[in-house]
């Protein structure tokens, strides 16, 4: 669980979150990032051709240099919504552009939960205009932001980094919600990355996707792609730390791929009803296309997942998913371990304790190395074993 006081924002930002009635649980639902000075924005958002109307919105305002906010509401998707929840969302950030005293243009919005069901757009405007006084810059706020925009979430999921960059600190401070409908092909989820470092568009477009890609794009729950996935990164070059080269950018992108894959680990780490987390390295591919291909095959498998909720070594699952995934490559040269132990070298199986394996596997950490040849490329992923509990939770998750 985060601890909020471990926690910063970047210069010149504040947030907030509180309640305006869109759940039922009374539980906060509202929250808002703002900048305070105009903020480069770029995003990076699902693939699902069955996409939530913020993300149709956010789609057309991010790739400028005047951004002020994001809004993000959870309880309802706002998606599947028709032309209504196209105007729902864009009266969302007028009326937040309106307590800012910007352009709506230049207001982002998020909203996740339920899909189908039209926003409850008085009690959202209401708390729009409410929630403006409530922003702040203190650690306390950014934690009331990250736990408005959680859903079936256990925890608020906060990260941050800092560096030095020509005598300046820079910060970078990420927020992120998700615990189900979790599967990469962009990020099944939301997240809105904040720095107070001067980049172009270029530059924060170019970093975030980097790091999206060994992140965000690297996690599974369930293989379900959702229709609201966003990642949103806003830099406002509040720490005025003067000429950008690229040392200075591979410092700042070191330190961003680290914030987004803590992210997006905490998201599998509060998988729904799950057990185990799980660490899958591929290795010895000619392309790192391939090693992804092979590792989300054997992180979406359901055999593999249930037999990983049983702490059952059971390597023949793991090695037949990497085979169906599609890549070409030399059965008899696969080698695995499973918790640093050897179970299947050269294409055949070897002599192990089952019994320890099996006891390893019981602390909940999983760790399947996968080598698939003596190629140069290779792939970390990240998934969840799939309980009974998961499959209660979403049996039950609209009734």
């Amino acid at each position: 669980m985060t601890d909020s006081t471990s926690h910063k924002l970047p210069a010149g930002f504040q947030t907030a979150g509180i309640t305006c009635g869109i759940k039922e649980s009374g539980k906060p639902d509202l929250s808002i990032f703002v900048s305070d000075q105009p903020a480069v924005s770029v995003g990076v958002f699902t693939q699902n051709l069955v996409c939530g109307a913020p993300v149709t919105v956010s789609k057309e305002r991010v790739g400028r240099a005047s951004s002020r906010a994001v809004v993000i509401n959870s309880g309802n998707a706002n998606a599947c919504t028709g032309e209504r929840g196209i105007k729902d969302a864009k009266a969302m950030t007028a009326k937040l552009a309106d307590g800012l005293n910007c352009d709506a243009e230049d207001v982002l919005v998020c909203s996740t939960g339920i899909i189908g069901h039209l926003l409850p757009m008085e009690k959202i405007l209401s708390g729009v205009e409410s929630i403006v006084p409530h922003q702040g810059g203190e650690s306390s706020h950014l934690q009331a932001a990250a736990e408005a925009i959680m859903t079936t979430d256990t925890f608020a999921k906060i990260s941050s980094r800092e560096v030095t960059v020509n005598g300046k600190l820079i910060r970078i401070t990420g927020v992120c919600k998700g615990a189900a409908m979790i599967a990469p092909n962009m990020a099944t989820m939301l997240s809105v990355i904040m720095t107070d470092a001067e980049l172009s568009i270029e530059q924060a477009d170019r970093l975030l996707r980097h790091a999206v890609n060994r992140s965000f794009n690297c996690v599974s729950v369930e293989g379900h792609t959702s229709t609201s996935d966003t990642v949103l990164l806003l830099a406002n070059g509040a720490a005025k730390m003067g000429p950008v080269d690229d040392t200075v950018l591979g410092e700042f992108g070191a330190a961003l791929d680290q914030v987004s894959e803590e992210l997006s680990q905490m998201i599998i780490r509060d998988a729904e009803g799950a057990d185990h987390f799980v660490t899958i390295d591929v290795t010895g591919l000619d392309s790192y296309e391939d090693a992804y291909k092979i590792a989300k095959a054997v992180a979406e498998g359901p055999l593999v997942k249930t037999a990983i909720t049983g702490n059952d070594p059971n390597w023949g699952r793991i090695v037949s998913a990497a085979g169906y995934a599609g890549v070409p490559f030399d059965p008899l040269a696969v080698t695995l371990h499973l918790n640093q132990t050897l179970l299947y070298e050269q294409g055949q199986p070897v002599n192990y304790e089952e019994e320890a394996v099996s006891k390893s596997m019981q602390s909940g950490e999983v760790h399947i190395e996968l080598k698939c040849g003596d190629g140069p490329e290779n792939v970390r992923f990240w998934t969840c074993d799939l309980t009974q509990e998961y499959v209660r939770l979403n049996s039950e998750y609209t009734t």
